[in-house]
């Protein structure tokens, strides 16, 4: 008598190409969870180049960062450019004062904070692109075509199944149902993906950067990296200004506190003076009185 155990692999042999039909299996069981992260990041590249594009306070910046640049090269053969590459946004905080205490990120944002000071938080118009930075397109690409492969899989041993006579019976029917939902899926995943591509490839170009020297994975990490620098130096700013402030109040408390010293001191000098003017006068009174006496002794 055999197990249940030892029943169970005793019928699953009698299965035709089992081996395959787990596999078939196992496919459906992650295919969703699957297409969903597919689609998810897709969604968040989409959105992030859209983001960056659309950003009108982003837009500012770089053009004052130009301005700034051609400002620093004026009177060279660099001080008139339409443009400047995208990395270098990266050497901002490379750039720093002939005093060494302020880079050219830093002064960014100082001036900034005077003259468009709307424009310091324009990393909240880029709510996606913190994400994006992480996807890489070309894994996207790899588990695009690792589910359609799992799909083809499918339809194969849907269609050798068919010869298996009754014990594949349940297989087909269940097989079938889930290849009516899961082909419309990826076929609407396969049109979102080349959206995709013509959206991040459209990014590199918004920059004046050719997709295939600067593809959207670079664009996306510079500008992530970009944002992370200025928000630094914009805080350090703001500290260094608040402690420039706290210095100053507490010089001013220091002066008042000097002076109200000195006003209080003054008035005790003056009633110190007046006791001393008094014997003065009483001393003299005596004088006057003793010489009067010595006249009228003299009488």
């Amino acid at each position: 008598m055999l197990g249940k155990c030892e029943q169970f692999f005793l019928e699953l042999m009698k299965v035709p190409r089992v081996e395959s039909k787990l596999r078939v299996f196992a496919f459906r069981i992650t295919f969703s969870s699957q297409v969903n992260e597919l689609r998810c990041n897709l969604n968040t590249i989409n959105e992030a180049a859209g983001e960056v594009k659309e950003s009108a306070k982003l837009r500012q910046i770089m053009q004052t960062i130009l301005t700034l640049g051609n400002a620093l090269n004026q009177g060279t053969t660099r001080g008139s450019a339409v443009g400047f590459k995208l990395d270098s946004l990266l050497k901002l905080s490379d750039t720093r004062a002939r005093n060494n205490k302020m880079t050219l990120m830093h002064y960014l944002c100082k001036l900034l904070a005077e003259k468009l000071p709307e424009l310091l938080d324009f990393d909240k118009d880029l709510n996606h692109l913190e994400a994006a930075s992480k996807i890489q397109l070309k894994s996207l690409a790899e588990e695009m075509q690792a589910v359609s492969k799992g799909l083809e899989k499918v339809e194969q041993e849907l269609t050798a199944s068919e010869n298996d006579g009754v014990i594949s019976a349940g297989f087909q029917k269940a097989l079938k149902n889930f290849l009516d939902t899961a082909e419309a899926e990826v076929r609407s995943l396969i049109s979102l993906y080349t959206e995709v591509g013509r959206s991040a490839d459209s990014l590199s170009q918004y920059f004046g950067e050719d997709p295939a020297r600067c593809p959207f994975e670079q664009v996306t990490q510079i500008l992530a990296i970009f944002c992370k620098m200025f928000n630094k130096a914009r805080d350090e700013n703001e500290q260094l200004a608040d402690a420039e402030k706290k210095k100053l109040e507490k010089e001013a408390m220091k002066e008042q506190a000097a002076a109200h010293s000195a006003k209080k001191e003054g008035v005790v000098d003056a009633d110190r003076s007046k006791p001393n003017y008094r014997v003065q006068k009483h001393a003299r009174s005596n004088s006057v009185s003793e010489a009067a006496g010595s006249l009228h002794n003299v009488g």
